[in-house]
C-alpha cells in the first residue's frame, strides 16, 4: 500500500501551496513555534517533541531542520496525510496513527520518557471543549517539568466587534498572498482522491470519518477560553507570543 516518493512529493508540494493560502502567515507561525521550542530545549540533549495533528509532516520537517538532534513523534488520524508524510518526510519524525483525545490515544505513542515539548498548528480547533480540556490535561501529564505546549491556531477575541476586525485583517493578508489559480482545501482533496496510488488510503479515510462523526466542527473557542482551559489542565504559565489577525501562537509552560 506504500506510496512512491515521487507521488508523495507531488501531493505534499501541492499541500504546502494550498495551506499557504488557508493558514494566515503560516511560515511565520511555524518559525515562531520553532523559536519557542528551541528556547525551551536549549540545554536538552536529544529533546523529545510531540507534533499533534501532524498532517504530512509540514511542521515536523521544519522542526527537524532547526533541531536535527530532536526526536519527533508525529500523530494524526488521517491515513492519507500520514502516508504522504512517511514517504516524503520519512526522516523528520516517527509517525503514529491515532485519534487525539480518544480513550487510550496516548498509549499508542510509544513514549519512553517525558516530553520536552508538544506542538500543534491548526489542528485542535475541531475538538469539543470537553475533549480539548481532557487532551490538555493528558498533555500536561506527559510533559516534563519545564516542558512546553505550543498551539498555533485561529483564536477569536472575546469582543465580537474585535473578532470581526481580526478576522478581516487575516483574510486581507491571505488575499494578498494568493495567486489567481491557487488550489484551495477542497480542490486539493478532490484532486488527490483521483490519484490511483492513494485510492486505498482514501477508502480507509472515508471509513474512519464515518466512524468519527463527532470530529470535524470548529469549536470557535476564544483565546481567553483556551487560556482558562489550560489553567484548569494544570498549566500555570500561559501567554500568547505572536499574533496576526486572529492567528496566534499560544504557549503554556509546565511548572
Amino acid at each position: 500500500m506504500g506510496v512512491s516518493m515521487g507521488t508523495a512529493r507531488l501531493w505534499v508540494e501541492r499541500w504546502e501551496l494550498q495551506q499557504q493560502h488557508y493558514a494566515t502567515a503560516r511560515e511565520e507561525r511555524f518559525m515562531v513555534i520553532a523559536d519557542v521550542v528551541e528556547h525551551v530545549v536549549a540545554h536538552q540533549e536529544g529533546p523529545l517533541v510531540l507534533d499533534l495533528g501532524c498532517g504530512p509532516g509540514s511542521l515536523a520537517s521544519r522542526l527537524t531542520e532547526r533541531m536535527p538532534d530532536a526526536e519527533i513523534v508525529a500523530v494524526d488520524m488521517d491515513p492519507v496525510l500520514l502516508e504522504l508524510g512517511r514517504a516524503h518526510h520519512a526522516d523528520a519524525a516517527r509517525y503514529v496513527d491515532a485519534v487525539i483525545g480518544d480513550r487510550g490515544w496516548t498509549d499508542t505513542l510509544g513514549l519512553d520518557r517525558p516530553l520536552d515539548a508538544v506542538v500543534s498548528t491548526t489542528a485542535l480547533h475541531y475538538f469539543s471543549e470537553q475533549t480539548l480540556l481532557r487532551t490538555y490535561r493528558q498533555l500536561e501529564c506527559l510533559l516534563r517539568p519545564g516542558g512546553v505546549l505550543v498551539n498555533g491556531d485561529h483564536f477569536a477575541p472575546d469582543d465580537r466587534r474585535c473578532s470581526k476586525l481580526t478576522a478581516h485583517v487575516g483574510r486581507r493578508r491571505a488575499e494578498r498572498s494568493r495567486t489567481h489559480d491557487h488550489e484551495n482545501w477542497d480542490a486539493w482533496w478532490s484532486a488527490a482522491a483521483q490519484e490511483p496510488e492513494l485510492a486505498e488510503l482514501f477508502a480507509q479515510r472515508e471509513k474512519r470519518q464515518a466512524a468519527l462523526s463527532h470530529h470535524g466542527n470548529d469549536n470557535d473557542l476564544t483565546l481567553s477560553r483556551h487560556v482558562e482551559l489550560l489553567g484548569q489542565a494544570g498549566f500555570r504559565h500561559i501567554t500568547p507570543v505572536w499574533q496576526f489577525g486572529d492567528s496566534h501562537v499560544l504557549v503554556a509552560l509546565k511548572d
